[in-house]
């Protein structure tokens, strides 16, 4: 049986023999002290590990769930409290007052995070009331209360959804101007693959946010993230994923089924990432380029062209190179903050200058391949001056370079791709290979 909470105080004496003079500040953990739910966190502490003793309890229902998740190994450090808060307990704490949290349920974490914070105890809600356990002089109490439901912002939602990531779903429009159909039945369709794949890719975002919520907050910049921070609820998110994933089916229901198809094995690839693939090496940066040139694939079927297999072979070679550049930002990041290897990622700090390399080659196997690609005779019949083609080499070169050198500088604190659209210099390059491309037609 759960001990009253109370029983879980570091060390001080029982109410009735404290002083009745002594201050008490009393604090909610939920609320206001932490930026989260509890429930919630218990579950997300390591989702697969709770799925795994669940199954295996040999006790069904919410009685052998809420056991597992009152046991549950929670890093106390890094929840995200409430910066307020804790400044007014620190400022409690040095005029010599008593502080306690009051929490009315997983009294066991209650005590953790209450021992971590160097707390006096924990007190339940009931103990608080006239003739309860804890007889606090009421003249010497001030409580810090919750504030109720959280509710995240417009601006919240959307770093959380990540809006910004959907440039990456305009590469649906790539067939359909490749192919020279641009009409407006095609560049409608375009546009609802565009809206299908950014619910889809958003759901997909919120449910990776969920279950690296561990490593977010111990990662320098993504413990900003709306989850990892507190901004957003973990059950608005839990809410927020299915919405938007029917949402993406509805969608692509309206352009055809085979495209339904290939948003569903984008969806179970970004899920298998999610909980798998992205922890072993190489294997990442493989089902990245994947699912960026399945995102083409998809272009193609939504607006109903042939996909070259030019294109195919050129966009595998690009995304591999940009996943490649992507980890080694990541990795480079980690050394110059002196933190370990990544916990959730099989790379090594040391693996910095193979990972470098290997993006640079997959770089220029890209420009050969374009090379190649403008030296075809599959060029003829889509082009009136093809030699024109030729200028795009060097912008490429250039432009590969420059993403190299920019991640070997550690200037480049975003996705590549993201990276793309707020460099400037960047902007210039794809806007001059734009114009080389509409003149050669």
């Amino acid at each position: 049986m759960e001990q009253p909470a109370w029983q879980y105080d570091r060390g001080t004496p029982e109410p009735s023999a404290m002083p009745a003079a002594a201050r008490t500040l009393l604090i909610d953990l939920e609320g206001a002290l932490l930026r989260s739910e509890l429930l919630m966190e218990a579950l997300f502490s390591s989702p697969g590990r709770m799925l795994a003793r669940f199954g295996a309890g040999g006790r069904p229902g919410m009685a052998a769930l809420t056991d597992i998740l009152a046991h549950a190994k929670i890093d106390y450090a890094h929840l995200p409290y409430d910066s307020d808060v804790l400044n007014q307990a620190l400022a409690a704490r040095a005029r010599g007052e008593k502080i306690y949290l009051v929490a009315g349920r997983f009294a066991h974490h209650a005590a953790g995070i209450a021992a971590h914070l160097g707390f006096d105890g924990v007190v339940a809600p009931a103990d608080l009331i006239a003739g309860g356990s804890l007889a606090f002089d009421r003249a010497s109490i001030e409580r810090i209360e919750s504030r109720g439901g959280r509710r995240a912002s417009l601006t919240t939602w959307a770093k959380a959804l990540r809006v910004y990531q959907y440039a990456k779903n305009t590469l649906v429009f790539v067939p359909a101007i490749t192919a020279h159909q641009m009409n407006f039945a095609t560049l409608g369709h375009a546009l609802l693959a565009f809206l299908a794949f950014s619910a889809c890719a958003s759901g997909a975002y919120l449910m990776n946010d969920l279950l690296d919520l561990a490593a977010d907050r111990q990662h320098p910049t993504k413990r900003h993230r709306a989850l990892a921070a507190g901004d957003l609820p973990i059950s608005s998110a839990l809410l927020a994923i299915p919405a938007l994933w029917l949402f993406a089916v509805a969608a692509s229901l309206c352009i055809s089924a085979m495209f339904l198809g290939v948003l569903a094995a984008y969806l179970a690839t970004t899920i298998a990432y999610s909980l798998v693939l992205k922890r072993k090496m190489l294997v990442d940066v493989v089902t990245l380029a994947g699912l960026y040139t399945l995102r083409i694939l998809a272009g193609a079927v939504g607006v109903g062209v042939v996909l070259s297999e030019w294109l195919l072979i050129f966009s595998l070679f690009v995304f591999t190179s940009l996943a490649l550049i992507k980890r080694f930002s990541e990795l480079s990041m980690r050394e110059d903050a002196g933190l370990s290897d990544p916990s959730n990622r099989d790379y090594r700090i040391t693996d910095l200058q193979i990972i470098a390399a290997m993006a640079a080659a997959s770089a220029m196997n890209a420009v050969t391949v374009f090379s190649l690609y403008v030296s075809s005779s599959a060029v003829m019949p889509l082009y009136s001056r093809p030699w024109m083609l030729w200028l795009l080499n060097p912008l490429l070169l250039y432009w590969f370079g420059r993403a190299l050198m920019m991640a070997h500088r550690r200037e480049m604190p975003d996705d590549p791709i993201i990276y793309t659209f707020r460099d400037g210099a960047s902007r210039i390059t794809v806007a001059a290979m734009i114009c080389i491309m509409l003149a050669a037609i």
